[in-house]
């Protein structure tokens, strides 16, 4: 498994500890955000890390800015990704098992480090239950090509 991740200023330490977490689970990452504590645009890094997701270079994607409002907006823009913004790790189990969620968004002023890393954690252990889900999710695909449904 291999692991986009993105961020903007507000989120860089709370990545730092993302990080960490991902290496003690052995996941590999490819690093999107800044390391830059100056203030950057938060969709750039966001959509790069939305768009290795979408083109399958990553399998999951996890985003972070301030409030995580921001990066899972932007992220959601790029056709094929599911993002969810999770606060705590029921969200992020029900956003993959029932959502097939390809993306988490955090944000580092609303979680602490610990919570941060359960929630990510919890994400990244969940599959997708598929049957009856699955017909949701194509539901929210056939949106995204402009259907109306």
């Amino acid at each position: 498994m291999k692991i986009a991740i993105a961020n903007d200023h507000a989120a860089i330490e709370l990545k730092k500890e993302i990080l960490m977490l991902l290496d003690e689970m052995g996941i590999e990452y490819i690093n999107f955000g800044t390391d830059d504590t100056k203030s950057v645009d938060y969709p750039v890094y966001s959509q790069k890390a939305a768009m290795s997701v979408a083109s399958g270079e990553c399998d999951l994607g996890i985003v972070m800015c301030g409030t995580g409002i921001g990066v899972s907006l932007a992220a959601n823009k790029v056709k094929g990704i599911r993002c969810a913004l999770c606060s705590e790790p029921y969200s992020a189990k029900m956003a993959r098992e029932h959502n097939n969620a390809n993306m988490l968004a955090m944000g580092a002023r609303v979680l602490g480090v610990e919570l941060a890393k359960m929630t990510a954690k919890t994400f990244l252990q969940t599959e997708f239950l598929a049957g009856r889900h699955n017909r949701r999710v194509e539901l929210i695909s056939r949106i995204e090509e402009g259907e109306t449904l």
